[in-house]
């Protein structure tokens, strides 16, 4: 059987850009279980209420939601049990510098397939105010009315 290539996505975290001010993001791979796997092959898993802790010098991906394998018997996995993400010691120091400020938290922002293997990518947020999430609103649909009539402009169209 010939190895996989490019990236697969399975799972993404969409409302993670709403609900934090994102800043760096980390690859970071994956020790699963056979049922895990074959789970996530099948496209199913959910990020949302996900995230990432540093715990004795290992990062932890916990309340990643990966459904059990129906053709699994006892050898199925935990849905939502913690799962270790495989990372060098300097991007580990780097993420636990991240989170020593207050309000920082690690997000996973993606799960997919690179090459055959199961990779996530997190990053550091800060969470937004109400306040942020309107702005970030009102931002985005005056771009949209903008890009409209300039379309309409183009188009020889008038308002």
């Amino acid at each position: 059987m010939a190895r996989e290539q490019g990236q697969k996505l399975i799972a993404q975290n969409r409302k993670a850009r709403h609900d934090y001010h994102l800043e760096d993001s980390i690859e970071a791979g994956l020790v699963l279980m056979g049922t895990e796997v074959k789970s996530l092959r099948a496209g199913r898993a959910s990020l949302v209420d996900g995230f990432a802790e540093v715990r004795d010098g290992e990062v932890w991906l916990r309340n990643v939601h990966i459904p059990e394998y129906d053709p699994g018997t006892w050898t199925n996995h935990e849905p939502r049990r913690a799962r270790k993400l495989l990372l060098h010691a300097r991007e580990i120091h780097k993420l636990i510098l991240a989170t020593r400020e207050s309000g920082a938290t690690l997000v996973p922002l993606a799960l997919y397939f690179k090459d055959g293997k199961a990779k996530v990518e997190i990053a550091v947020g800060h969470g937004k105010k109400a306040y942020d999430k309107r702005a970030a609103m009102a931002e985005r649909d005056a771009k949209r009315e903008t890009s409209r009539a300039v379309g309409r402009r183009n188009k020889g169209m008038s308002d």
